[in-house]
């Protein structure tokens, strides 16, 4: 397989902590969107949506982080990511939703620079980021199991591969943590574990100083 990649890609930094808790290697391709390298025609040819990842299988492509970690979890069911309890893998995947598919897309590249071209400066653009941070990352921790070590259980899941890279945006753009401490506790076990801190943005072979 192949991962298409850019080292700060939030969505791209969870297929690859999915990568290494299963134990899958995987090439990377490192697609370098500040140059634009993803609207370039043979990747659009690859990913029409121009984004990254896309994690390139023998079957095809996959655009999209959550596609790609389910279709890793159904070739390597070990160790889970998502439940196989029903109530339990809903709970998993609305945390992980929470943040994919509500929070995260808010604060992509592709919506920071509309707002730009839409006239607002580089101040109002990370204020809309970290309202939207402190929004979603709030509404995860409240919504969080009691008695867990990680957010859904005593091993990670798919909340938590979704969570840690949000943490690193939060971090990025300076969003206040204080509130979130349950968040931090779970984010400092979690890169305790080499399959997280080894797919973290500033080891990866296309980082930036």
């Amino acid at each position: 397989m192949k991962l298409y990649s850019y080292w700060r890609s939030s969505a791209a930094y969870r297929v690859r902590i999915a990568l290494n808790l299963k134990g899958i290697r995987a090439e990377q391709v490192p697609i370098e969107l500040m140059r634009g390298q993803q609207q370039a025609t043979d990747y659009l040819a690859l990913n029409p949506g121009g984004t990254v990842p896309t994690l390139e299988t023998e079957e095809g492509p996959i655009l999209q982080s959550l596609a790609a970690i389910e279709y890793i979890e159904a070739i390597q069911p070990e160790p889970r990511l998502i439940p196989e309890a029903p109530f339990e893998a809903a709970r998993v995947r609305d945390l992980a939703l929470m943040i994919a598919a509500d929070l995260h897309p808010l604060n992509n590249l592709r919506v920071t620079r509309r707002l730009q071209e839409l006239g607002h400066d580089q101040q109002a653009v990370i204020d809309w980021m970290l309202h939207w941070m402190k929004r979603g990352l709030g509404a995860y921790q409240a919504a969080l199991p009691q008695g867990t070590r990680f957010s859904c259980g005593d091993a990670p899941s798919l909340a938590d591969v979704c969570l840690v890279p949000q943490l690193y945006n939060a971090r990025r753009w300076g969003l206040d943590l204080s509130p979130l401490s349950r968040l931090v506790e779970i984010e400092t076990l979690c890169l305790s574990l080499p399959a997280f801190a080894d797919a973290r943005p500033e080891v990866q072979p296309d980082a930036e100083p």
